[in-house]
């Protein structure tokens, strides 16, 4: 980040100090100011909003996408799904569909032989936490007896053409017995529930019960117990490239190629490489650029991805699969679905001093994601506050809707959901401003790092490695004018018949967790450097902010670092983009590996000058002596004289100028922060139009703030969507009734605001950047914020009306404002 005024150049950024705001222009790569980088020394670009790398070839129509992959003799793959949310499969008749012209091949799971699985558990439960109960039920590539939810896949069908397919696939005859369903998660714990899995017995997917302190002597000690019962219902994350897989068996070569809409592409490799008796060399898997990530991508294997490579194997031939839009509704895993029983209790003051929650956890018809999510929401909901007992236990239910796996939040919205809207009822009842028993509740600045006593998703104790929440909220607080909004403008919107609101909410993200992610940089002898990792990108800018790491270390033009990301050929290792972990986990592996590039540029110029290292500046593609002109080398030759093609080097010599390092954090690091919104609510129709919105966010040391802003609108518009648009809307037979966008709304840009975002900065001390992410941190707060905004704007509570369930809409709204008192 620059130097501050006041503020010696390289010293350490304090807590409340604001490096950014949305206005900050976009700086070009050659008009980047000096500032001081982590790991010392003046730099260019790091911390500067320079634009970004990719963005050329994404606005020309240049970037690949996989359904832009076309290779000669390509087949196309439609799958048949079930209609029935539950039911036994009598048979299967293709034979009409495997006759049909045009058609290549038509697999059932008998046809799978010994390759029918079920898949792997991808995220085993913490085995940190006792007493932990959990069910291993896992998706399967074809369904083969039983279908347990709507659109699982019964057969595949391989075409010349993905209309043959799709039109094949409908002559497919499959007698089903149906089966009673369970749909609601309450009703699938009652006694004679239809089950599941009925070799289980039940429909208890997972038990997990997590404590600290003694919450039932906290309660006995308290003033006041606030009680609440929410909701949070399902919704999908529809980007705006659905799923898709290409497969080519090269037979000449010895290898499959898979190009895949994958967050974990080294993962898919190493899957796909055992389940198909291949080695891992075999096997190479690509992830383009993606259209949209938000955590249903990093769920595998997905039955497509098992499918079409063993296609592809079977028929020697690509095949190509692209979800379309009424798949993505079914086939696609969906997020959200929870019900929470709550306390809170405080004593005379509003100070907390412990909360209970039991809640249930839709995991759908199968749970290979295990406990991630329910684990997020349990740790989050001790959001930014020191809560000293805490009592808490889930139980996890098998429904026969979509798998639920992470969507952008993964969890957290829930936790801060129950946690934010607790506050605002004690709010009320104790009669103290809603800002205010917040602030009284912050976790303190000098408490840092902060114990939670619980255990987090990455089987670590929870420990918020640092903050300093305080300047946040005020930020926030006097960047949406809420003082004066209370003093003058809502008493004056309501004179004139108006229905004005405000809301403010705190929040945390727990982020960059392990286990590791890699990174190679190279000085190639063109004097280009390039950047290899094995994360993959979903528009995160990683072809910017790695570049502008490894540009000031090696000292180049950020347009001469290429990066390469997603690709098993390029680089072998890494765990995937989830969990708000690129920047951290692997923006430090690329800090790292270019620091050494830049040592072994400094050695290879000093024995080529025969001069000391400090007498060295690496700066606009060279190396020169410091004070004497005329003394360089550009980084190309350098390059050459590290790769010898004859004579004899020094034992130990390593040739080239290249490094890969690997760096796996401790634990994850916490960023944090404050959203605040005024909106308004037109009473006939409910519409509601945010006035003004505002974040203050702490991410750490920022990497490049145009891509961090970018970050959070994209955030914030997916968590105005959650809060007022989309919500799946399942019948009692386990049907989706409004699988289309003519029915399942999304927010438009009419809907999502002008945002003003401040950033403070409390480095992690968990990574040598100092930073945290920032992937989720726009969409966790929203749908509380929305809630406490709204009621406000109605003046609900006065009327005996509380927002206890997420999402809305503006009928749900009507409704909910209709049946005050």
């Amino acid at each position: 980040m620059p130097p501050l005024p006041g503020r010696p150049a390289g010293a350490p950024a304090s807590t409340g100090d604001a490096v950014h705001r949305a206005a900050a222009p976009a700086a070009s790569p050659g008009s980047a100011t000096a500032r001081v980088s982590p790991a010392g020394g003046e730099t260019r670009f790091f911390g500067a909003p320079v634009s970004r790398n990719e963005d050329p070839r994404l606005l020309t129509g240049r970037a690949l996408f996989v359904d832009d992959v076309e290779l000669p003799g390509m087949l196309h793959a439609a799958l048949l799904r079930s209609p029935h949310a539950h039911a036994r499969i009598a048979g299967i008749d293709a034979a009409a569909a495997r006759a049909r012209p045009g058609v290549v091949a038509v697999f059932t799971a008998a046809d799978l032989g010994d390759y029918w699985q079920p898949g792997p558990l991808l995220v085993p439960p913490p085995p940190t936490i006792p007493g932990l109960e959990f069910h291993q039920r896992t998706q399967v590539p074809l369904a083969r007896d039983v279908v347990r939810h709507v659109g699982e896949p019964v057969a595949l069908v391989i075409a010349e053409s993905r209309y043959l397919a799709e039109d094949a696939a409908g002559e497919i005859e499959v007698e089903y017995e149906p089966l009673p369903v369970v749909a609601d998660l309450e009703a699938a714990l009652q006694p004679g529930a239809p089950l599941v899995h009925a070799d289980l017995g039940h429909n208890v997917a997972a038990r997990v019960h997590q404590r600290k302190g003694d919450y039932a002597a906290a309660k006995g000690r308290a003033a006041h117990v606030i009680r609440r019962r929410y909701s949070y219902e399902h919704g999908l994350s529809a980007p705006m490239e659905t799923r898709g897989v290409v497969a080519q068996w090269d037979g000449k070569a010895d290898k499959l190629t898979v190009w895949d809409t994958t967050q974990a592409p080294v993962a898919i490799r190493n899957g796909l490489a055992a389940m198909l008796g291949l080695s891992e060399r075999q096997v190479r898997v690509i992830a383009p650029f993606i259209g949209g990530g938000f955590g249903p991508k990093i769920m595998m294997f997905y039955p497509e991805e098992v499918l079409i490579p063993w296609a592809a194997l079977q028929l020697d031939q690509p095949v190509k699969w692209i979800e379309d839009r009424l798949e993505h509704f079914f086939a696609t895993t969906h997020e959200r679905g929870q019900i929470h029983e709550a306390e809170l209790a405080l004593d005379a003051e509003g100070r907390i001093l412990g909360i209970q929650d039991r809640f249930l956890h839709d995991t759908g018809a199968y749970d290979p994601y295990g406990l991630t999510v329910p684990i997020n929401s349990q740790c989050t909901l001790l959001n930014v506050y020191d809560v000293p007992h805490y009592d808490s236990a889930f139980t996890a239910v098998f429904t026969n809707r979509t798998l639920v796996t992470p969507y952008r939040g993964a969890g957290r919205q829930h936790g801060i959901f129950v946690i934010e809207r607790l506050l605002d009822a004690a709010a009320r009842e104790l009669g103290i401003d809603r800002a205010e028993i917040r602030r009284r509740n912050l976790i303190r600045p000098d408490a840092f790092p902060y114990d939670n006593r619980i255990i987090y998703q990455d089987f670590a104790p929870l420990v918020y490695d640092s903050g300093d929440y305080e300047p946040i909220l005020d930020k926030a607080l006097d960047a949406i004018g809420y003082a004066q909004f209370l003093r003058e403008e809502q008493p004056r919107a309501r004179a004139e018949g108006r229905h004005l609101g405000i809301g403010i909410v705190c929040y945390v993200e727990g982020t960059g967790i392990g286990p590791y992610e890699g990174a190679r940089v190279h000085v190639q002898n063109s004097g280009k450097v390039s950047v290899a990792t094995g994360i993959g990108t979903q528009g995160q800018g990683h072809y910017t902010a790695f570049a502008q790491i490894v540009a000031d270390q090696c000292g180049v033009d950020l347009r001469d670092v290429e990066v390469v990301t997603g690709d098993t050929d390029q680089f072998a290792w890494g765990a995937g983009t989830f969990a708000s972990r690129g920047a951290v986990v692997a923006g430090n592996a690329v800090q790292q590996a270019a620091l050494v590039v830049r040592q072994k540029i400094l050695r290879a110029a000093a024995e080529h000058f025969e001069c000391a290292e400090a007498d060295l500046v690496i700066a606009d593609g060279q190396v020169s002596i410091l004070g004497v002109p005329g003394h360089a080398i550009r980084l190309g030759a350098l390059a050459q004289l590290a790769n010898p093609m004859r004579g004899a080097v020094q034992p130990g010599t390593e040739p080239g100028l290249e490094a890969t390092q690997y760096f796996g954090p401790a634990s994850g690091a916490t960023a944090s922060g404050v959203h605040a919104m005024i909106v308004e609510v037109d009473p006939l129709t409910m519409a509601v139009s945010i006035r003004r919105y505002v974040v203050v966010h702490d991410c750490g040391t920022v990497i490049n703030p145009l891509i961090l802003a970018g970050q959070i609108h994209g955030g914030v518009a997916q968590g105005i969507g959650n809060a007022f648009f989309e919500k799946i809307a399942y019948d009692a037979e386990g049907q989706i009734l409004n699988a289309s966008f003519a029915d399942y709304l999304l927010p438009t840009a009419l809907d999502v605001p002008r945002m003003q975002l401040e950033h403070t900065v409390t480095p992690s001390p968990l990574n040598p950047m100092g930073v945290k992410g920032a992937g989720e941190a726009g969409a966790i707060p929203v749908g509380p914020l929305f809630a406490q905004a709204v009621e406000d704007a109605l003046d609900l509570p006065a009327r005996g009306v509380e927002i206890r369930e997420i999402p809305l809409s503006p009928c749900r709204l009507w409704e909910l404002a209709s049946g005050a008192s």
